[in-house]
């Protein structure tokens, strides 16, 4: 089986997302939505991982910050779940900088709380 690009890993998990919103709607824990969607894309055929470490290198040194994945598919694309009432503008620069220092070129962030799961899905690019 051929490998996917980061294009088409992201349409099969924008169909997740809206199963996934379709069956469970708006308001529940963001660990809920992680646990799911895992489940859904790992049904696709999809490689899941969640809550993956992302080291942080300064001055050649490791850092042992903390940051984690919610969910990195195909060890291409990450994932960031949030459910709250409003995204701010920190939420989107935190998967900005995810991608900066993983140097993956896609991520996706998605607020599962909200009224138009359309509304709630943002692709987030570095170098695509």
């Amino acid at each position: 089986m051929k490998e996917l690009t980061e294009n088409e890993i992201s349409y099969l998990i924008r169909g997740a997302i809206f199963k996934v919103y379709n069956e469970l709607g708006p308001g529940l824990l963001e660990s809920v939505y992680e646990t799911v969607l895992m489940y859904e894309l790992q049904k696709q055929g999809l490689s899941v991982k969640k809550q993956v470490v992302l080291p942080v290198f300064y001055d050649s040194i490791e850092l042992e910050i903390g940051f984690r994945l919610d969910l990195l598919v195909n060890n291409k694309v990450i994932i960031e779940i949030k459910s709250v009432e409003i995204l701010s503008k920190v939420h989107h620069k935190q998967i900005l900088t995810y991608l900066k220092i993983s140097e993956m070129k896609l991520g996706i962030l998605v607020n599962f709380n909200v009224d138009d799961i359309s509304k709630g899905v943002f692709r987030k690019v570095n170098g695509l």
